[in-house]
């Protein structure tokens, strides 16, 4: 169902406002998030573990975009993250959720911690569950809303060194895309965002050399915004989308999984 004028900033706004809660805002891409819903016209409410990061974007979201802004800190690997966010929600008209926090544990997946594998599975995979439970019913109730969850192109084949990772992300896209159908008959839009590599300041410290196809959060967020409403998931940026037809539709499966692999060695070796 594709809706037109949901890009532009007023029918945005009117569609997807009065408030944005983002998830993991405080850096990279759930900041480009905050800032290009706060461009569209909603306000704020930010929701990642560190204070002083989050305050700093909320403070900037304000300054440049003229909307409010508010910071909740709440760590999305808790079992009562939904609820201290749909509490610090409390009275405001939600109308877009972005569930863009994530955790990579970096490594063999044998090698890595208990604690570092369920610490990915409670924010990758059970938070956008029960932030979406949160917040998504009362969108249905109102007839507009939007959600949208970070996926990644990990999401496509398994990839090794980030082996757990792309598979919570692969939970991801099925997530919204099954919530896709579910919810377009009740106005509400979901979308799946399958980010390849991006310019954030973890992904920065891991591959200082950069990937084939790096974009910049800003447009990532502003790809995925425009598409939301019209599909459910999408690529970022043109050499992405070339790179994932390459590996999904043209090599053997084997073949695409040790070519993502060899690039994902290096990440490893860096940890």
């Amino acid at each position: 169902m594709i809706r037109r004028g949901a890009g532009r900033p007023g029918g945005f706004a009117a569609r997807y406002g009065p408030w944005a809660v983002v998830a993991g805002a405080s850096e990279g891409l759930g900041e480009a998030f905050a800032h290009g819903a706060a461009a569209r016209g909603l306000n704020l409410l930010l929701l990642a573990r560190r204070r002083d990061a989050l305050e700093a974007v909320a403070a900037e979201v304000r300054r440049r975009h003229g909307v409010e802004a508010r910071a909740a800190v709440v760590d999305l690997a808790a079992a009562d993250a939904a609820a201290l966010a749909e509490e610090a929600a409390r009275g405001l008209e939600v109308g877009l959720l972005v569930c863009n926090a994530s955790y990579s544990p970096i490594g063999p997946l044998l090698d890595r911690t208990p604690d570092e594998l369920q610490r990915a599975l409670d924010v990758n995979c059970r938070s956008p569950v029960m932030l979406a439970r949160a917040f998504a019913p009362a969108m249905a109730a109102r007839g507009r809303g939007g959600l949208v969850v970070m996926s990644s192109l990990t999401a496509f084949q398994g990839t090794p060194w980030v082996t757990l990772y792309g598979a919570t992300k692969s939970f991801g896209l099925a997530l919204a895309e099954g919530l896709w159908f579910e919810l377009r008959g009740t106005g509400v839009d979901v979308i799946a965002c399958c980010a390849g590599a991006t310019r954030t300041p973890a992904f920065v410290a891991a591959m200082p050399g950069g990937a084939p196809g790096l974009l910049e959060p800003g447009q990532v967020v502003e790809e995925a915004l425009e598409a939301l409403g019209r599909a459910p998931s999408m690529i970022p940026g043109r050499v992405n989308r070339l790179v994932s037809f390459i590996l999904r539709r043209l090599l053997p499966r084997r073949s695409a999984i040790r070519v993502l692999g060899d690039q994902t060695r290096k990440l490893q070796q860096r940890h």
